[in-house]
């Protein structure tokens, strides 16, 4: 990591800046030769021209000095604040590449900085995922990540960890020592808590996802209840094709609103019936997928018709997955006489509207439901990855609780070890010094 690397920091196209980041050992000099100027000062604003390699001016711009160890990637930094638009940020890059800089690679910056000890991984995915946020929801538990709060609970859970294993391993090489009675008791303790610690927040991440990636909503039904015509008011658009012939939507649409603060995948999927050919079977088994996939379902049910056996499978779904997920049952067609027996779906509160008129009603209960999704102060993980350490932490706990019984310590502290290996992955790699200066630490030991 000598080289000095720059690229175009800002969005390409047309605006009133764009600015171009330089990092490493030669970015102060870089900034001298493109100014002909000398004597930056670290975080002060210079009003400066800037020249190319022929002498010719490219461009009045704002150059920053950002003096290591004190920016983002805890190296030298240079930024030029040119005008903006393409041609500008074209001409001061490669200006800056004829100096004696190269191209950045995608996320070297942030690599930089994560092996500089700037930032940990959790911090540089949330950089990451803050840049595609895509509700204020997510905006907000990203900036809560840039702040460390998760590196901190990971570091807190690592120390519980550390503690346990390091226990585990005085009792196996230190068993002549005047060691404390009771310390399996103390090791089981410690596993437990962290065990029921980290399934809360493991639940929490996984039931609150939707915060993140935006609440998928799938809207199901048997042919011809309505499910493409609400999808378009919602979408305040002609998105799906309507018509009075069943079938006519065979695969999943899938498209983007947002109520409130709140991003919403909504999903038509096609009527789920008795299938008459290949294609129509294969859109209502995506159909059936796309309930397993969603945060929310919206059962439609048609009050110009009688309640059928089609509509039946609709009632056995809710039944099937309503302790996964929150329903909402929705009596469609309202503006049409009643044949719909309403006692055959009470239980599950239904609303009743017509599509053709508005969907207030429907809006307000989605807000309420995503609502209570809020952000809240508990500790959230936001990437698969994350989630996947988690899983794979709580199984070697899980693992290493069952030998305590018998007191088979060295199993415990294989499996101790692998739970350590992979919460640390969270955040950065574990060593096994970390583990030694607890025994030594703790116990006083090996003086």
């Amino acid at each position: 990591m000598n080289d000095t690397i720059a690229a175009v920091a800002t969005a390409h196209g047309i605006g009133s800046i764009s600015i171009i980041r330089l990092s490493g050992n030669n970015s102060l000099e870089i900034a001298k030769i493109l100014s002909k100027k000398q004597g930056f000062k670290a975080r002060n604003a210079r009003l400066t021209t800037l020249f190319n390699k022929d002498d010719e001016l490219i461009d009045e711009a704002i150059v920053i000095y950002f003096q290591n160890p004190h920016s983002f990637t805890a190296e030298d930094i240079v930024e030029f604040q040119c005008h903006g638009g393409k041609i500008v940020a074209e001409q001061v890059l490669n200006a800056v590449l004829d100096a004696g800089a190269r191209l950045a690679q995608p996320g070297e910056f942030s690599k930089r900085a994560f092996l500089n000890g700037r930032i940990d991984l959790t911090e540089a995915e949330a950089i990451s995922q803050l840049i595609e946020a895509k509700s204020e929801d997510a905006a907000k538990i990203l900036a809560k990540q840039m702040k460390g709060e998760l590196k901190t609970y990971v570091e807190t859970v690592r120390d519980d960890l550390l503690h346990a294993l390091a226990y585990s391993e005085v009792t196996i090489d230190y068993a002549e020592e005047d060691l404390p009675q009771d310390l399996i008791n103390q090791i089981l303790e410690r596993l437990e808590n962290l065990y029921l610690g980290l399934c809360d927040t493991l639940q929490a991440s996984q039931s609150r996802a939707g915060l993140m990636q935006g609440f998928k909503v799938a809207i199901i039904g048997k042919p011809n209840v309505g499910k493409s015509s609400l999808l378009n008011v919602l979408l305040n658009y002609k998105r799906a094709i309507v018509s009075e012939i069943a079938g006519t939507t065979r695969d999943t649409i899938e498209e983007e609103v947002k109520i409130g603060t709140h991003l919403i995948r909504m999903v038509d999927t096609a009527g789920i019936r008795a299938a008459t050919d290949e294609i129509e079977r294969i859109g209502i088994e995506r159909s059936i997928e796309a309930i397993e996939q969603s945060d929310i379902v919206i059962a439609l049910f048609d009050n110009s018709r009688i309640f059928d056996d089609e509509d039946r499978k609709i009632v056995e779904l809710i039944e099937q997955y309503k302790g996964e997920k929150s329903f909402i049952s929705l009596i469609n067609k309202t503006d049409l006489e009643t044949k719909f027996e309403l006692s055959a779906i009470e239980m599950y509160r239904p609303i009743s509207l017509s599509c053709k008129e508005n969907a207030r009603e429907l809006i307000k209960v989605l807000h309420e439901i995503m609502d209570t999704q809020n952000v809240s102060d508990e500790i959230m993980l936001i990437s698969t990855r994350q989630i996947n350490a988690v899983k794979n932490a709580l199984v070697e706990i899980k693992e290493a609780k069952q030998p305590l019984q018998d007191q088979d310590l060295e199993i415990i502290s294989f499996h101790m070890n692998r739970a350590i290996t992979e919460i640390s992955s969270i955040t950065r790699p574990y060593e096994h010094s970390q583990m030694l200066d607890k025994m030594f630490g703790d116990f006083c030991l090996g003086k």
